[in-house]
C-alpha cells in the first residue's frame, strides 16, 4: 500500500527533519520511524496505546478509511463489538490529549492532512531522488533517508508490510543520490551517502560497489580495496558466499596493477 503525499519537501526539507525544532513549523509532527512520538507546537504528547496505533494506521494508510477496516485491523484478535469499542477508545484519548488530529469525512476516519509525518517525507523524498529530481539540501535528504526503520519495535502484520516497503524505497535512493553525487564531482558527499547505504544494510552489494567506484574515483585505491575486502569477509561470514562479478571487476585492475574503468564499473 502506497503512503499518501505528505508536505512536499526540496528547499524546505530540513525544518521537516526529525528533531527540528518545534518552533519552526506550526503543524503537528508525528515521527515513525525508528519509535513513535507526536510532537504539537508546544512539545511532545504522551498518548496511550491504542491512540498511538490508531494515529500510526492512518498516517500509513494515507486516505480516508472505514471504522470497520481500522478496528478490525488494529485488533484483529477480539470481536467486532469488542473491536469497535477499543476503536472508540482510542479515538477518545486523542481528542482527551487535546489534540485534533483525526477527521471522519463521510463517517470514515482519517490523519489530518496538515499533520506531517516524517516516514511520508522519507518516503517522497526518496521516490523524488528515483524520479531524477533535484533534491536540496542534500544533507537533509540523507538524514532523513537514515532516520532510521519504521516502529522498529512495532510487530503488526499492518506495520512490518510498510516498513520492509519504505527500508527498500529509501536504500534505492540512497544508492541513486551517491551515484548521481558522483556523476557530478561531489565525490565527497557520495561517499559519506554511499557510506549511510550501506550502514543501512551491510550486505547489501549494489550499496558497496557505489561505495567502490566512489573510493576509486578519488584515485583512493587502499580506500576502495579496504571496503571491498570489508565487505567480502562480511559477506563469506554471514552467509558463505562471495562478492559477485561485478564488484570483482571494478577491484581487479588494482591488483593487476593496470588502469582503473571506475566509469564502466557496474552501478
Amino acid at each position: 500500500m502506497q503512503l499518501a503525499p505528505a508536505v512536499l519537501v526540496h528547499d524546505a526539507v530540513e525544518s521537516r527533519l526529525p528533531g527540528a525544532p518545534s518552533g519552526e513549523t506550526a503543524a503537528p509532527r508525528l515521527r515513525l520511524l525508528h519509535s513513535f512520538e507526536l510532537v504539537l507546537p508546544g512539545g511532545s504528547l504522551a498518548l496511550s496505546s491504542g491512540a498511538r496505533r490508531l494515529l500510526a494506521f492512518l498516517a500509513l494508510s494515507g486516505t480516508a478509511t472505514s471504522r470497520g477496516h481500522v478496528a478490525y485491523s488494529l485488533w484483529p484478535d477480539v470481536e467486532e463489538g469488542r473491536a469497535q469499542g477499543n476503536l472508540r477508545s482510542a479515538m477518545w484519548h486523542v481528542r482527551r490529549a487535546g489534540a485534533d488530529l483525526v477527521g471522519c469525512p463521510g463517517g470514515r476516519l482519517q490523519l489530518d492532512p496538515h499533520v506531517v509525518v516524517d516516514a511520508r517525507l522519507a518516503e517522497q523524498v526518496a521516490q523524488d531522488i528515483l524520479a531524477g529530481s533535484e533534491i536540496r539540501p542534500t544533507e537533509s535528504a540523507t538524514q532523513l533517508l537514515t532516520a532510521g526503520d519504521l516502529l522498529t519495535d512495532w510487530y503488526e502484520p499492518w506495520v512490518t508490510e510498510h516498513r520492509e516497503r519504505l527500508r527498500q524505497l529509501r536504500l534505492h535512493a540512497l544508492e541513486a543520490l551517491s551515484t548521481r553525487l558522483l556523476d557530478s564531482g561531489r565525490v565527497a558527499a557520495a561517499i559519506e551517502t554511499g557510506l549511510a547505504a550501506v550502514a543501512a544494510e551491510p550486505l547489501r552489494e549494489s550499496a558497496h560497489r557505489v561505495l567502490v567506484r566512489a573510493h576509486l574515483a578519488e584515485a583512493n585505491d587502499a580506500e576502495a580495496l579496504r571496503q571491498y575486502e570489508r565487505f567480502r569477509a562480511l559477506l563469506f561470514t554471514e552467509l558463505g558466499i562471495l562478492p559477485s562479478v561485478h564488484l570483482e571487476a571494478l577491484i581487479a585492475p588494482i591488483r593487476a596493477g593496470g588502469p582503473r574503468q571506475v566509469a564502466a564499473g557496474h552501478r
